[in-house]
């Protein structure tokens, strides 16, 4: 039976996530269209987008690793939360394509180091019968920032100009600095030392075969889910306003908040990997349905679309790798592995689809990605 009361830690951590995504996606909604409006083209912005997921992804191996032996979670995490908000700072001063990739690497670096630690900690709140509630929950929590930001955004562009974009930068420093004052509150679980004989990293990623399938799996889906940039590219493409693509991205996250806790309820009771792979198969109508459509009106089902494959993929996977991974101990290290392999993807699926954005057609990188999506939903029953 799923228990229903959450742990006031997982409620904290939530909230952190949430108005971190605040301010997180106040910006990252309006940067492609502020790289644009300083010349950058779509190849260069799937060069910054998957350069700074890869180095927020090859620190999520070692910070998730570093957190096991230290045997301390929360501090990592605070760290890389506040690291993340004193990097924003410099966008308010970027003038040029160059500069915004090394403020969107070093932002990266702070996501790099907490995200490992932050879904063990998670995890150690857990256990199967509530895993999915749990990071169901804060992954809504997450969302509904998510959802908040880029209505903050079209707020402030509304009020402020269309294209004032350093406004936006600007006050999404705030929810970004609150969510680093809150974390503070987190009472970390001590961590048992029933892996006390284990030694160094090799043995600790001895995790399973089930696991590193999954990590194979997730690692062929990911060469096709470039960076969400792409999507608002195609919507202005089509000629939606900027303004409105905020609100479609709204739209998303909602559903993606809404949905959250209740489809990882769901993924208690019918399990993951059933969840999973309806999640994955969403994802590749959802993907097909931006190649085809030419109707900016039908987009608005398809952002729709797009936030259930979120609801009942995001936290599901992190769920789905806690119980792979039964040991606590070694959970950190399992993290930074799956969160590595998610993001190690990054570089070359987003300059893929930014060569084939740009060269082949603004449809193809949803072609390539629907396609990987729906290969890797069959895969995934044999994990």
């Amino acid at each position: 039976m799923v228990k229903r009361k959450l742990n006031s830690n997982v409620i904290i951590l939530g909230l952190t996530s949430f108005f971190t995504d605040v301010s997180t996606e106040m910006i990252t909604k309006v940067l492609p269209l502020f790289l644009e409006s300083i010349g950058a083209g779509g190849a260069f912005i799937g060069v910054i987008e998957g350069l700074a997921e890869t180095i927020s992804s090859l620190l999520k191996i070692f910070s998730g690793y570093i957190s096991d032996k230290i045997r301390n979670r929360k501090w990592l995490t605070i760290f890389g939360y506040a690291e993340s908000t004193f990097a924003k700072v410099f966008l308010l001063f970027a003038n040029t394509p160059p500069y915004v990739l090394l403020v969107r690497a070093l932002e990266r670096v702070g996501k790099g180091i907490r995200t490992s630690p932050r879904d063990a900690l998670i995890a150690s709140y857990t256990d199967e019968s509530n895993r999915g509630f749990y990071f169901g929950f804060h992954r809504a929590l997450d969302t509904l920032g998510a959802a908040l930001g880029p209505l903050l955004g079209f707020w402030i562009l509304e009020k402020f100009g269309k294209t004032n974009y350093r406004e936006v930068f600007k006050i999404a420093l705030i929810p970004a600095i609150i969510a680093v004052v809150i974390l503070f509150f987190v009472k970390e679980k001590r961590i048992e030392e029933e892996a006390k004989t284990k030694k160094g990293f090799i043995a600790n990623a001895a995790l399973g075969r089930r696991f590193y399938f999954f990590l194979f799996t997730i690692l062929l889906f990911t060469l096709g889910n470039s960076s969400d940039a792409f999507i608002t590219m195609y919507a202005g493409n089509l000629g939606v306003l900027p303004t409105t693509i905020l609100l479609m991205w709204t739209l998303h996250s909602v559903v993606y908040a809404l949905l959250s806790t209740p489809l990882g309820m769901l993924s208690d009771k019918i399990g993951r990997k059933t969840t999973l792979i309806i999640g994955l198969a969403i994802y590749g109508f959802s993907y097909l349905s931006f190649a085809l459509t030419k109707s900016r009106s039908f987009l608005w089902y398809v952002f729709a679309l797009y936030g259930i494959y979120y609801a009942m993929s995001e936290g599901i996977q992190r769920a789905f790798v806690s119980d792979l991974v039964r040991d606590d101990s070694v959970r950190g290290t399992a993290f930074g592995i799956y969160n590595f392999a998610i993001g190690i993807m990054a570089f070359p699926a987003s300059l893929i689809a930014g060569v084939l954005y740009q060269y082949v057609s603004p449809q193809s990188p949803f072609y390539f990605g629907g396609i990987l999506a729906l290969l890797s939903s069959i895969l995934i029953i044999f994990v």
